[in-house]
């Protein structure tokens, strides 16, 4: 990654779910850690999969973080002796998520966020799409297909073991049982517009 000459930036961590994008934020915050500067590391309240206090990846690996329900809450947090600032799961928050990432980085702070870059239906998520174009470092980790084992860049939500409709909210944190990696040409999402898009021009052809 190239030198900054200034202080204060913001580096994104994004992919599908079981890419490694909090196994990747954790060994950034381990680096700090090392380098022996002060970091402060937030999560959404509503991410309590593993645990409400810390920033846990799917192979077991955590660092303490602080809980947090609104975006604008971070700033009670931060103190002028703190260096880096990690935020994971960045996709759940508010949409003032983005101008406090913003604010941070203008004020001195490297910030580094990690979040899904698209939602269960293989649509943007949220304001990531902005946080990726405001960023100056993007890093994009991709899992393993669940069916054929080829790079995977989508997240499969399954109900009961299938596909779950485009109709569902998007929404619904879960772990294993609930999700998995899939690439473009296994990712199921029935009812969405471009399925039905794809078969009414499939008719018209016939």
């Amino acid at each position: 990654m190239y030198v900054m000459k200034q202080s204060g930036w913001i580096e994104l961590i994004c992919g599908s779910m079981f890419s490694g994008k909090s196994e990747e934020l954790i060994r950034r915050v381990r680096r700090t850690q090392f380098a022996k500067q002060k970091i402060a590391v937030f999560k959404p309240a509503i991410d309590n999969r593993y645990s409400e206090e810390s920033v846990v990846s799917h192979n077991g690996t955590a660092v303490t973080a602080k809980p947090i329900a609104n975006s604008t809450d971070i700033f009670k947090h931060i103190n002028p002796d703190i260096d880096v600032i990690a935020i994971d799961e960045v996709q759940f928050f508010d949409n003032e998520i983005l101008p406090v990432v913003q604010h941070l980085a203008d004020s001195g702070y490297r910030v580094i966020v990690a979040g899904l870059d698209q939602d269960f239906r293989g649509e943007p998520f949220g304001l990531m799409p902005a946080l990726m174009a405001v960023a100056e470092n993007v890093t994009k980790l991709q899992a393993v297909c669940a069916v054929c084992g080829s790079p995977s860049s989508r997240t499969q939500r399954l109900i009961n073991g299938k596909p779950a409709s485009y109709d569902d909210p998007i929404i619904l944190v879960g772990a294993s049982e609930s999700y998995e990696p899939r690439c473009r040409h296994h990712h199921e999402v029935p009812k969405s517009p471009n399925e039905l898009k794809l078969e009414k021009t499939t008719e018209s052809l016939t």
